[in-house]
């Protein structure tokens, strides 16, 4: 596998998250991964095995240092070190909300990289899939074909592309071509040419055996002109080959029963401990935390502050919010406009309202564990991580019916026997606040609230279904590049 960000060596969402999960749950299955990412500043690597070797991508050749870390005995991690590409002060793709200018040759770099472990791996371990994820890794597919005879075992290989997040193309201008080097056959409109931009994300489409996506329902989407970014007929081209596989979590990492990052364990047969979870909720971020206070509901929410996660409809409804008998807490970073607003709400309401701007592990924990409510009001979704954590917390998500929300929360009616939750369709203030006002009135009624809770924490999230899915795909890829060796 190769992607830009691993849990726990780099994160800034769910890629990260993903990468860590999926191998895992293969590991467990029985198969062998190695996963290549950047070796990026600040990521530790002191028991790896490290190697350098000379690596050519277009008319260039760097040497490059290999750290291949052992996390099992069928699970490795590959750091990619490229000092001058990788170690910077700054974030993973850029500084200030902006993408670093050379991002097509960081990552074209990446690409380029993996499949040289590939061909010359110090352990000689077979490749019979190789899996992108999203544009970062959307060259790598593309260079195999460019010079096969370069890359002979990877070659070989069935290739499967995963996108993440349509929204995020990687998209560059058309010179970018010649300046990496790279032939003028991939700027075609059944390539990677995309209105006049060479496409990183398109190019994995168009150059993977299968391509896969992290839900049944955003899959769909993506076919449509709403959601398709302007390549839901490239997608649509794919046919059967295009799929979508709901993210597993990790069911290790998120569980209330061993968890040590919340202040009291529960579990589904013992929920004592989550009262207690959001009583240090309330004292970690300030809020009174009484005997008084635990009988309202917390309505809790993680998430990237941008418009695609829904922020725009929370900052819509501003002071409205406190017309519910509620507590609220946010941690995120993201545009400026939403973190003003959700920190000028926290001043305004300072006993019903606490912000966190940045991420912190351990907090992101202690919210899923100590809210009653999780607020998902997203634009669009492809998967979602954090309903599912939620679900397994005990924590009741409120959610757009969009993607894996749509796919994972079973909304509330009066004969929904199986409900966890509350959706809502239209992305508007209004919706919202009519839903808001439906969870927070159900949460008064403490024996149907029970049953939401654990009809959430009785579902099976864990890696273990996702992972056979795709072994489903990995075997049919390899017939395909069965197919293309003329076996």
């Amino acid at each position: 596998m190769v992607a830009s960000e691993v849990s726990p060596f780099a994160k800034t969402g769910g890629l990260a998250d993903v990468l860590s999960g999926l191998p895992h749950a293969l590991d467990r299955l029985g198969h062998n991964v190695t996963i290549v990412m950047p070796k990026y500043r600040g990521v530790a690597a002191a028991e790896a095995q490290v190697s350098s070797r000379p690596v050519r991508f277009g008319a260039r050749t760097r040497d490059v240092g290999f750290h291949t870390l052992t996390l099992s005995p069928r699970r490795r991690v590959v750091l990619v070190d490229m000092p001058a590409l990788f170690d910077r002060e700054g974030g993973l793709y850029g500084v200030g909300g902006r993408d670093y200018p050379d991002s097509a040759e960081r990552f074209g770099w990446l690409a380029a990289a993996a499949l040289e472990f590939v061909e010359r791996d110090p352990d000689n371990q077979p490749c019979d899939v190789l899996h992108a994820h999203d544009w970062q890794a959307g060259l790598l597919h593309a260079l195999i074909k460019i010079t096969p005879a370069q890359f002979p075992r990877a070659a070989a290989a069935g290739l499967v592309f995963t996108i993440h997040n349509l929204a995020y193309q990687g998209l560059f201008p058309r010179d970018t071509l010649p300046s990496l080097g790279l032939p003028w056959s991939l700027f075609r409109v059944e390539v990677g040419e995309f209105w006049g931009q060479f496409s990183f994300l398109k190019t994995g489409i168009t150059q993977s055996d299968w391509v896969t996506t992290v839900s049944p329902s955003y899959a769909k989407e993506t076919l449509t002109a709403e959601f398709g970014g302007g390549l839901e007929g490239v997608l649509a081209s794919r046919g059967p080959r295009y799929v979508g596989i709901l993210n597993g979590i990790d069911a290790d990492v998120w569980d209330p029963s061993t968890d040590p990052l919340i202040p009291a364990r529960f579990d589904a047969a013992d929920l004592a401990g989550k009262r207690e979870s959001k009583r240090g909720l309330l004292e970690q971020f300030g809020l009174s935390f009484g005997d008084d206070a635990l009988e309202r509901p917390v309505i809790g929410m993680v998430s990237r502050l941008v418009e695609q996660k829904g922020v725009d409809l929370v900052a819509a409804l501003g002071d409205d919010l406190l017309a519910l008998d509620a507590a609220w807490i946010f941690l995120g970073q993201g545009d400026a406009r939403y973190e003003r607003a959700l920190t000028d709400l926290a001043a305004r309401h300072p006993a019903r309202v606490a912000v966190r701007i940045g991420f912190d592990e351990k907090l992101a924990h202690l919210i899923e564990a100590g809210s009653d409510i999780f607020l998902m009001p997203s634009k669009f979704e492809p998967c979602g991580l954090n309903q599912m954590y939620s679900l397994r917390y005990g924590t009741v998500p409120v959610v757009r019916a969009v993607g894996g929300l749509d796919d994972t929360i079973q909304p509330f009616t009066a004969r929904a026997r199986n409900a966890n939750g509350f959706k809502f369709q239209d992305a508007t203030p209004e919706a919202l606040m009519r839903t808001l006002r439906q969870a927070v009135r159900m949460f008064s009624d403490r024996e149907a609230w029970r049953g939401l809770m654990l009809n959430g924490m009785a579902a099976d999230h864990s890696w273990e279904t996702s992972a056979r899915e795709y072994v489903k795909v990995y075997r049919r890829a390899r017939q395909d590049a069965a197919a293309r060796a003329g076996h």
